[in-house]
């Protein structure tokens, strides 16, 4: 009787598990690079939830001092970088059930310890400077609608949407299921065409 085969591991192949790998054998220096390729990104993250720059700052050396002392329990059974986004997200649903926050405009910007950094959602689609204050006005709105979003539907929205994760990657990042995942991105869609429909109206009778 053939013995089943065994698939290799998909995300060994991933560059920052093989760093992450490195790390738990004691390469401190690759610890180093995937903290500088991942910190201002879980900043952000963080910030669009929290409103607070000192508190984004605290809860991202947080994530980062999880990731270092649970480096041992790691294993490559999803990409390092859900790993990471599962930790920030249990860390920021945490706070947000102790702190009521104030919504914050993406494009808010705040000092940090080496640069300042802004808060902004980068779309491809998004129309250039050129096509005037209308438009960027028109995008305004539309990120606005997305923060206004309840907690994990916007979760879902800003993983999917802005660190373009797979479903199955959001589940991961969310702990639920890929199916619950799609039900908070119908929600979600369904809820912005809800608050974007005076929006939409007013654009119509503009053309």
């Amino acid at each position: 009787m053939d013995q089943p085969s065994h698939a290799p591991n998909p995300y060994l192949s991933d560059p920052d598990v093989q760093l992450f790998l490195e790390f738990q054998k004691g390469e401190a220096r690759a610890f180093d690079t995937l903290m500088h390729k991942y910190y201002k990104r879980v900043l952000n993250f963080l910030y669009r939830y929290c409103a607070d720059a000192a508190l984004a700052e605290d809860l991202t050396q947080e994530v980062f001092l999880k990731v270092y002392e649970n480096a041992s329990r790691y294993t490559p059974q999803s990409k390092l970088q859900t790993w990471i986004y599962t930790i920030a997200h249990n860390l920021v649903l945490n706070e947000l059930r102790t702190r009521k926050r104030k919504m914050v405009s993406i494009e808010a910007t705040f000092e940090s310890d080496d640069s300042t950094l802004k808060r902004q959602f980068e779309d491809p689609n998004t129309p250039s400077p050129a096509q005037g204050i209308l438009d960027e006005e028109k995008q305004d709105i539309i990120r606005k609608a997305i923060l206004s979003l309840p907690e994990n539907q916007r979760t879902a929205v800003l993983l999917r949407r802005f660190e373009d994760m797979s479903y199955e990657e959001i589940a991961q990042a969310m702990q639920t299921s890929v199916q619950a995942v799609k039900s908070l991105l119908n929600r979600a869609k369904e809820n912005l065409r809800e608050k974007l429909a005076d929006f939409v109206k007013d654009e119509k009778k503009d053309k």
